[in-house]
């Protein structure tokens, strides 16, 4: 049982060629059908468990928003049942919910209501909602003078300060300044150590990987995996890497210059027993070797040292504008860094089937915090830009981080000098003689 349960979920849009199309199908009582049926969900069952971070993934139009609205009680479903047990927040469209013409004050209380407070809840909460969206004077000026952040930074914090059992996100946070942004992903991440069900939708996959425990993957209103979120986000990244390349494969005009390189100092074979690949196959990856500027293999990793990260690769057919990658994820899922071949302006010769190259990427590791780093190498062929994976292999490397005492918040270290002033009294200032006097 969960907190929210889906069976058998569909939902079917009317679409009309003409206006009078609609009144001429409403007149017949429907006995003459002038629409097209388009189906933006079909037969979704799953249920999301209480205090659970649930993501959805897709494209655009495979049917997130609809599904975001049939659980928050705004769209009904054409068939099948949705049981949702709990007060539901929802950001969805920019200003849903609120009046053009009302305040920002009047709009905490009008929001506050539909969420089922009474005025003196609302009232309690009015500090800290204003204190969260720091929109000053401009609290008590229309909604139809804000800007789209202004709005945004309004609808979450109410949202968030409503104390809701399931908090709904629907790529809310890629609208406004990043500041603010951060500071809403720190509050999501608050009201998931409190316990509330977060359902989160964003374009962002590495948002998704830092937060969710299960992901949905809807393509075109059906369920194309629901699990991990790892794992999900993974097939779903190939997904569309494989997709692209459809397109990519067409012949460009390009003008990188080819540079004769000198012979690769070794070949690497080293890759995981049972590794996870994505690609056609044109090309392969060999190995990838993690090894000091001495060439020496490493066992753990410190932040601030230089490495090298060597990577082997070979054709199995013609590839004529190739590159090789290296993407780097710490222990949270995130891929912090990562390059190519052609993002460092090397050009590599055409290869023909058969042909071997080995590349190395000499990397200064920042000051981080993690348990350990994983290495994705990656064998391609087109440009920075326009590019067909031929093989990515992925975590292929697993090393351990030695523990940085340094860094207790956040991912990274930034160099920072801390100065401190003395506090000086203020002394009574001396009597003259005249006042004396």
């Amino acid at each position: 049982m969960g907190i929210i349960e889906l069976r058998g979920v569909s939902k079917v849009f009317k679409s009309y060629a003409h206006a009078g199309d609609r009144i001429k199908e409403f007149v017949t009582g429907g006995r003459l059908s002038r629409h097209e049926a388009h189906w933006a969900l079909r037969d979704l069952s799953f249920d999301i468990r209480r205090g659970e971070t649930f993501c959805i993934v897709g494209e655009n139009g495979s049917g997130k928003t609809t599904l975001l609205k049939i659980i928050a009680g705004i769209l009904s479903p054409s068939s099948g049942t949705v049981k949702v047990s709990g007060r539901v927040a929802a950001l969805l469209e920019l200003g849903s919910g609120f009046s053009t013409e009302f305040t920002g004050r009047q709009n905490v209380f009008l929001n506050g209501t539909i969420l089922g407070l009474s005025s003196r809840e609302i009232e309690s909460r009015l500090d800290a909602i204003f204190a969260f969206a720091e929109l000053g004077e401009h609290i008590d000026q229309p909604l139809k003078t804000y800007s789209s952040g202004m709005v945004m930074r309004l609808g979450f914090s109410i949202a968030v300060q409503v104390e809701p059992e399931i908090l709904i996100v629907d790529e809310a946070l890629s609208v406004g300044d990043i500041r603010f942004a951060q500071r809403c992903m720190r509050k999501i991440h608050e009201l998931r150590e409190r316990g509330v069900t977060i359902i989160f939708v964003s374009h962002s996959i590495a948002d998704v990987k830092a937060l969710g425990e299960r992901t949905l993957w809807l393509d075109q209103g059906l369920a194309v995996q629901l699990g991990d979120t790892k794992e999900v986000a993974i097939e779903y990244m190939a997904a569309l890497l494989k997709k692209d390349a459809v397109y990519l494969r067409q012949e460009r005009a390009t003008d990188l210059k080819t540079t004769q390189l000198p012979r690769p100092p070794e070949v690497i074979t080293e890759l995981p027993a049972q590794p996870r690949r994505h690609g056609d196959r044109r090309g392969e990856v060999l190995g990838i070797a993690v090894v000091d500027e001495g060439g020496r293999a490493l066992t753990s990793l410190a932040p601030g040292q230089r490495i090298v990260a060597r990577v082997s690769v070979k054709a199995n057919e013609p590839v004529r504008l190739p590159i090789v990658g290296c993407q780097l994820r710490n222990d949270r899922g995130i891929d912090f860094s990562g390059t190519n071949t052609s993002q460092e302006d090397v050009a590599l010769p055409a290869m023909e089937a058969g042909d071997v190259i080995t590349a190395d990427f000499h990397l200064h590791l920042p000051e981080f915090s993690a348990r350990y780093l994983t290495f994705t190498p990656a064998f391609a062929e087109g440009t920075v830009n326009e590019f067909t994976v031929c093989d990515l292999v992925e975590d292929a490397v697993r090393i351990p981080v030695e523990r940085n005492e340094q860094i207790t918040e956040g991912l990274f270290g930034m160099p920072c000098r801390a100065v401190t002033f003395q506090r000086v009294q203020a002394q009574e200032a001396p009597i003259s003689a005249a006042e004396s006097r």
